[in-house]
C-alpha cells in the first residue's frame, strides 16, 4: 500500500472518530483568527487589490467570495485571494517545531470548496482540522532548523499544497481514490523555495501560501473530474521526500507521520504580533530589557542568534535598514530595533513608516549580530545585551511564555484586527457566528462579514 493511500486512511479514521471537541473548538479560533487578519490585510496593503487584479485578467466571475469583498472569483483564484490576505500582515498561526503555517493554506481552500458545494460550517471546520494536522505531521517529522532538510524550502507552501488538497477534498467528499489522486496531483505542482525570506528588496513572500491553497484546490477538481495522480507521489523514485528532502525518513519520523492517537495541532499556536515568528523572541526579550533600560544613549546592542535567526541577519546593513515592511518584519535587527524604541508591535505602529523611523533606526544602526546560539526546531533562544551608560543589561533567560495567547489574547486580538480594519462595532457579533460556526452555512458566514475596501490605509 502506498504512502499516501496510508495517510489518507489514517486520516479518514480520525474524522470518522469525530474530531475531539478541543481541537474543534481550536480550528474555530484558527478560523477566526485567519478572518480577522484578513480584514486588517484589506486596509493595510493595497497588494490585495493588486493579487485581485492580476487573477481576475482574462477571467470572469465566479461562485466563490473573497473574505470582506463585494467581488466573486472562480474557486482557485478565490483560494488564492484569501490565502495571501490571510498571510500578508505576516500574523497567522504558526507551528513552531514543524516550522509552517497552516491555516493560510487550508483554510482558503476549504472555504473555497465550502462554497462550491454549498457546506455547512462543520464539514469547514473539519476540512481545515484535517488538512492542518496532515501538515503539521509532515513538518513536525523533519523538525526543521536553520540546515538539512527543509531549512531552505518555505514548508507552509511545500506542504501546504497536500495539506489544502485534503482539506478541500475533505468538504467536497471525495473518495479514497480521488484523495490519493488529489496528494499525487498537489505534489506535482509543489513548490516553495525560501528566497524569498533570506533575500530582501521583495514583496512577494507575503503570498506565498497562497500558491499552495490554490493548488489544492486545482488538485480536488482535478481528481474529482477523474485524473489519476501517482499514487508515490511522497516517498517514490523521485517523490516529495528524496526531491524536496534530500533523504528517506527515518523511523521516527514515519511513527511521527502515521500516529494514530496525537493530534499535533494542539501544539499549533496563534501569533501575538505580526512580523516573522522568528523575530518574536527576540521582540519578547527586547520588551524585557527595555524595562531595564537607563535613559541615556545606547553605545550597542549585540544580538545572539542561532544559525536559523542569523539568516533573518544578513545582510546585516540591508537588515538594520529595510526598504519594505516585508523586509522589516523579516529582519531581526529591524524587529528588535523598533521593539526597543516603541515598546510596542501591532498593526497601528508597524507600518511602511516604521521603516523611516529615526530612534528605530538609529537603534538598528547599532545592532551587533553574533552567532553563538545553539541550532534547535522551533524559536531560537533569544539574548540581547544593551550597552548604555557604562552598563551592560542583559534579556532574561529566553522564556515562550509570551508567545503563547490565551483564548482571551485571540480574543483581543480579533477585536483589535477588527477596529484597525475600522469595523469594531461588528466585531462581537462577527466572533460569534465565526466561533459558532457548525451551527450555519459557510455562506451566510460569509455574507455576514464586512465589507472593507482594499488599501485604505496606504492613502490616509
Amino acid at each position: 500500500m502506498s504512502l499516501s493511500r496510508k495517510l489518507v486512511r489514517l486520516l479518514d479514521s480520525k474524522r470518522s472518530a469525530g474530531i475531539p471537541p478541543d481541537v474543534a473548538n481550536k480550528t474555530r479560533l484558527h478560523i477566526a483568527d485567519a478572518v480577522g487578519i484578513s480584514l486588517a490585510a484589506r486596509r493595510a496593503m493595497a497588494m490585495g487589490d493588486w493579487v485581485s487584479r492580476a487573477l481576475a485578467v482574462g477571467g470572469g466571475s465566479g461562485v466563490c467570495s473573497v473574505i470582506g469583498g463585494a467581488q466573486s472569483s472562480p474557486p482557485a483564484s478565490e483560494a488564492f485571494v484569501n490565502s495571501a490576505l490571510v498571510h500578508m500582515l505576516d500574523y497567522d498561526d504558526m507551528h513552531d517545531a514543524a516550522r509552517l503555517h497552516p491555516t493560510p493554506g487550508t483554510f482558503p481552500a476549504a472555504l473555497a470548496a465550502s462554497e462550491l458545494a454549498g457546506a455547512g460550517g462543520d464539514l469547514l471546520v473539519e476540512g481545515v482540522a484535517i488538512g492542518n494536522e496532515l501538515m503539521w505531521r509532515l513538518g513536525l517529522m523533519w523538525t526543521p532548523t536553520g540546515s538539512g532538510p527543509g531549512s531552505d524550502w518555505f514548508c507552509s507552501q511545500l506542504f501546504g499544497y497536500v495539506g489544502s488538497s485534503i482539506a478541500a477534498g475533505v468538504v467536497l467528499g471525495l473518495t479514497e481514490d480521488e484523495m490519493v489522486s488529489a496528494l499525487g496531483l498537489a505534489y506535482m505542482q509543489a513548490a516553495g523555495g525560501k528566497e524569498p525570506g533570506f533575500g530582501v528588496d521583495s514583496n512577494a513572500r507575503s503570498i506565498y501560501p497562497a500558491f499552495a491553497a490554490m493548488g489544492g484546490i486545482h488538485a480536488v477538481l482535478l481528481a474529482r473530474a477523474g485524473i489519476v495522480g501517482p499514487p508515490s507521489a511522497l516517498d517514490g523514485t523521485a517523490g516529495l521526500f528524496r526531491i524536496y528532502m534530500g533523504a528517506e525518513p527515518g523511523p521516527a519520523a514515519m511513527a511521527t507521520l502515521l500516529d494514530e492517537d496525537a493530534w499535533f495541532f494542539r501544539d499549533t499556536l496563534i501569533k501575538p504580533w505580526p512580523s516573522c515568528r522568528l523575530s518574536h523572541s527576540y521582540i519578547a526579550a527586547a520588551f524585557a530589557v527595555r524595562e531595564k533600560m537607563p535613559r541615556a544613549p545606547v553605545q550597542r546592542v549585540v544580538v545572539a542568534v542561532n544559525p536559523s535567526a542569523a539568516k533573518l541577519c544578513r545582510p546585516l546593513e540591508a537588515r538594520r535598514r529595510p526598504r519594505t515592511i516585508q523586509d522589516g518584519k523579516h529582519s531581526i535587527p529591524f524587529m528588535t530595533a523598533f521593539a526597543l524604541a516603541r515598546g510596542k508591535v501591532d498593526l497601528e505602529t508597524l507600518t511602511e513608516k516604521a521603516l523611516d523611523d529615526p530612534a528605530v533606526l538609529e537603534l538598528a544602526a547599532r545592532m551587533e549580530i553574533a552567532e553563538t546560539l545553539p541550532d534547535n526546531p522551533g524559536n531560537p533562544p533569544a539574548e540581547i545585551a544593551v550597552y548604555a551608560a557604562g552598563a551592560c543589561i542583559r534579556s532574561p533567560k529566553h522564556d515562550d511564555a509570551a508567545l503563547k495567547p490565551s483564548p482571551a489574547q485571540i480574543r483581543e486580538k480579533f477585536t483589535s484586527c477588527l477596529a484597525y480594519a475600522r469595523r469594531a462595532t461588528e466585531a462581537g457579533g462577527l466572533w460569534e457566528r465565526l466561533v459558532n460556526l457548525d451551527a450555519t452555512r459557510v455562506s451566510e458566514v460569509l455574507r455576514a462579514i464586512p465589507r472593507v475596501a482594499i488599501g485604505e490605509a496606504q492613502v490616509e
